[in-house]
């Protein structure tokens, strides 16, 4: 029977000369280890997911966990930080691959040689005489230099491939450490990190809803519900349970209270909350750290920030004190309120600057808006082309009922920005044409039941050229 990894720790002691690592740039853990495990040992290392890598004479694990954490913590008493850094890491792996393209290319050259030595056996074009005695010789001499040119060829492609993963190796540690894959991994863990915490939000609800209903007939309506907002309340198997008798009402109330109790509690999700904010200073720290922001402090802006931590359904009101204060239907994430369990944390602007930056949340940049649509009279429209560079697209103007604009697909209208920058205007396929769909051109459309603006002091018209 396959052991668990609480059975597995219960087993492990610490090992006289082994060390354990963590390196934030990839999130592994790796063992060193002075001597070779044994068998049993060996085999509890592979169950937690650490693979032998054999050129660095180590394991290391695909990624951290809580498991993998304790069970190095175990086995070496202790977590350092990695002592090489991931670009040093490519430079010694890159270094082995051009080794190894350097003995391949050495191997094909050696092949080459003695092939050439072999070709000199027939370079006068004397044919290999059917029966004669030197036609086992000459047979043997020409498959040792077909096997010798095989062979080098064979080696020279590996060399390649060797160079080409030793440039593989560089070019992908700079890859990682790009400020563009990194602003992406940032935003990737704050995806898992809302995971985590909608799921402490869920049993946060759950629990209560279960605390409220103490009556046989709401117990039974949450087991016809089923579920919440956020989730599942009671598993599909309950009904069948209640039904044969194998459990109470108030014996299932008691027993789904414990089970989100023991969620709430288990302190592995809240290790992966308290990791994936390390990591995202990490990062974070990497680009230049976070900035403080110094705009004003509004509830909009509250609200989205506990939004990206994943607060339940935040609410920001400003209090008469001046202070803003945040609340949720469930516990708000623990690093807003210094690991204390509440739904609600009053602090002035300072404080609330402050809180975001201490958890890595960058209050975004607000984007330029867009030019106004305008619907105005006028022959042609002119935009900036978006396929030749510094040239000038020219739509005719068409009028059309809103209704009539509508039914055209979205993928053929939209609108374009004015020569001059300062407003937009509708566009689509004309409608109108009568050709073959693919040769209808783009027109320009004024809708003739909707608001017609002023013709900006911006627009300048077409002036058609004169026939000669």
């Amino acid at each position: 029977m396959t052991k668990t990894h609480s059975q597995h720790m219960a087993e492990i002691e610490q090992i006289e000369g082994v060390e354990a690592t963590y390196s934030p740039e990839d999130n592994k853990l790796r063992l060193y280890a002075e001597d070779r495990f044994d068998e049993e040992t060996y085999a509890i290392v592979k169950s937690f997911g650490f693979n032998w890598a054999p050129k660095q004479k180590l394991f290391v694990a695909p990624a951290w966990t809580p498991e993998r954490e304790d069970f190095c913590v175990a086995i070496a008493g202790d977590i350092e930080a990695e002592g090489t850094t991931l670009a040093e890491r490519a430079a010694a792996k890159a270094e082995r691959l051009e080794g190894y393209a350097a003995n391949k290319e050495r191997k094909a050259g050696e092949l080459f040689s003695a092939a050439d030595e072999l070709s000199r056996m027939f370079e006068d074009g004397q044919p290999i005489l059917a029966g004669h005695h030197s036609e086992r010789k000459a047979l043997k001499a020409k498959d040792r230099m077909d096997s010798n040119l095989k062979r080098g060829v064979e080696s020279q492609k590996a060399a390649r491939h060797y160079l080409y993963k030793a440039v593989s190796v560089q070019h992908h540690a700079n890859f990682k450490n790009s400020p563009k894959v990194r602003a992406n991994r940032i935003k990737a863990l704050f995806v898992e990190l809302r995971k985590y915490q909608s799921d402490l939000n869920h049993y946060a609800l759950a629990l209560k809803v279960w605390e409220k209903t103490a009556s046989e007939k709401g117990i039974s309506g949450l087991v016809e519900i089923g579920q919440i907002r956020t989730g599942s309340i009671a598993s599909y198997d309950t009904r069948r349970r209640i039904k044969e008798g194998e459990i109470t009402l108030q014996e299932l109330r008691s027993e789904r209270i414990a089970a989100f109790k023991w969620q709430l509690e288990n302190t592995n999700r809240h290790r992966w909350v308290d990791h994936l904010l390390n990591r995202l200073t990490y990062e974070n720290e990497m680009l230049g750290g976070v900035s403080r922001s110094e705009g004003e402090i509004t509830a909009t802006l509250l609200q989205t920030f506990a939004r990206a931590h994943g607060a339940d359904k935040p609410k920001a009101t400003k209090m008469q004190s001046g202070n803003f204060e945040l609340k949720s239907l469930a516990p708000l994430p623990l690093q807003f309120v210094n690991g204390e369990t509440c739904k609600a944390v009053e602090l002035t602007d300072a404080e609330w600057r402050e809180l975001m930056s201490d958890v890595c949340y960058e209050v975004p940049v607000k984007k330029d808006a867009k030019p106004s649509i305008l619907n105005f009279k006028a022959k042609h429209l002119q935009s900036p082309s978006r396929y030749q560079s510094g040239e000038i697209s020219t739509f005719e103007q068409i009028e059309l009922t809103k209704a009539e604009y509508a039914k055209i697909h979205a993928e053929v209208r939209g609108t374009r920005l004015s020569i001059c920058g300062k407003f937009r205007f509708k566009i689509c396929l004309d409608p109108n044409y009568k050709g073959p769909r693919y040769q209808a051109p783009w027109v320009a459309v004024f809708l003739t039941d909707s608001k017609a603006h002023p013709v900006p002091e911006s627009f300048v018209p077409v002036v058609e050229a004169k026939a000669a």
